[in-house]
């Protein structure tokens, strides 16, 4: 707790710098869409930057994601994936949540880098994007954003006492007042309305909107087949993560109908090795399981064994809003300030 106080001083002197601009912000020539969070992983920020850039298409915008890149290696300051039908970087290489991006979004370019005006100017030169997502951007107030959209766990209670490094928050409560969406993801597994109470006292003025997780199919890790969910529905699963929230995963297992018999824990961005991956089989085999079930994002860091003897899928999700067309015409009237073309 000491330290969580030194933390929240060192974020309010790092807010007022920019507020009272002792720090620059750049604006880029295309309107930015900020998708970020007040916790450190865990909120259903990927599938929900999917969701927003799929209605940008839907509405005829040319959107590109700008994303840092959380993972991957030390190399370029600046990487394009352009567009392209099977695209599939290395997530080594780009981070595992744009090479995710990159296979859900086939169209869209992205652009991977911590200087995200840099990174901007490059997509609006090189691939004509007309909007931005910024992924991850609500703290990053070097790059100006003309929508911040601030998602919120519902399985997550809030509370001011959990500041790094005592909890999982970036900046105090209070910070919301900058949000001019909140988002409450995982609506399904827990009452989103002490959140949205929270919320309305600190932000009267936020938009609110509920979001729910789908499960849209099951891929095999190895052949990267579909799988039908009939073969693996009411029967004994292994399930493993390394992602921010796993607790909300499990839970969204059995709200899937899944009958979990374990469950693996691993931290955030976590590589798998060949190892983990055998001894994993193994204990699913000894204990009669039938298949052992993951993330999209965690099938990404797992190795592509071919002689496993037990399926290993990974879920395939998608970000559904209650309300999407609300959000929808709420989102384009506030990028309608800037006038966008399309």
């Amino acid at each position: 707790m000491p330290l969580a106080a030194g933390f929240r001083i060192g974020v309010a002197l790092r807010t007022a710098a920019y507020q009272h601009r002792w720090l620059a912000t750049r604006r880029l020539r295309r309107p930015v869409v900020s998708v970020g969070n007040l916790s450190v992983g865990g909120t259903g920020k990927t599938p929900f930057v999917a969701f927003l850039a799929e209605r940008l298409m839907a509405r005829g915008l040319k959107p590109g994601i700008l994303t840092r890149g959380y993972g991957r290696r030390t190399g370029a300051s600046l990487i394009a994936i352009e567009p392209g039908s099977g695209r599939a970087p290395d997530p080594r290489e780009v981070g595992d949540e744009p090479a995710l991006l990159a296979r859900k979004l086939p169209e869209v370019p992205i652009v991977v880098g911590a200087d995200r005006y840099r990174a901007g100017l490059l997509a609006e030169d090189k691939f004509k994007v007309n909007v931005h997502i910024m992924d991850d951007g609500f703290q990053h107030f070097a790059l100006a954003r003309d929508v911040d959209i601030v998602l919120l766990d519902a399985t997550q209670p809030l509370s001011d006492r959990e500041l790094l490094p005592a909890g999982r928050l970036r900046e105090p409560l209070s910070a919301l007042s900058r949000a001019h969406f909140v988002v409450i993801t995982r609506a399904e597994l827990a009452s989103p309305v002490p959140i949205e109470d929270q919320v309305r006292r600190i932000n009267p003025q936020a938009k609110i909107f509920r979001c729910a997780t789908k499960l849209l199919a099951l891929r095999n890790v190895t052949s990267g087949e579909l799988v039908s969910l009939s073969t693996v529905h009411d029967r004994p699963v292994y399930a493993f993560c390394g992602i921010g929230n796993p607790e909300a995963f499990f839970a969204d297992l059995e709200e899937w109908g899944f009958s979990v018999k374990d469950k693996g824990k691993f931290q955030d961005h976590y590589v798998y090795d060949e190892t983990l991956a055998v001894t994993l089989s193994m204990m699913a085999r000894r204990d009669g399981v039938k298949a052992i079930i993951t993330t999209e994002k965690d099938a990404l860091n797992f190795p592509k064994l071919e002689q496993i003897g037990i399926p290993i899928l990974a879920c395939a999700i998608q970000s559904e809003t209650a309300e999407a067309d609300a959000f929808e015409e709420a989102l384009f009237d506030r990028i309608g300030i800037v006038k966008v073309n399309v």
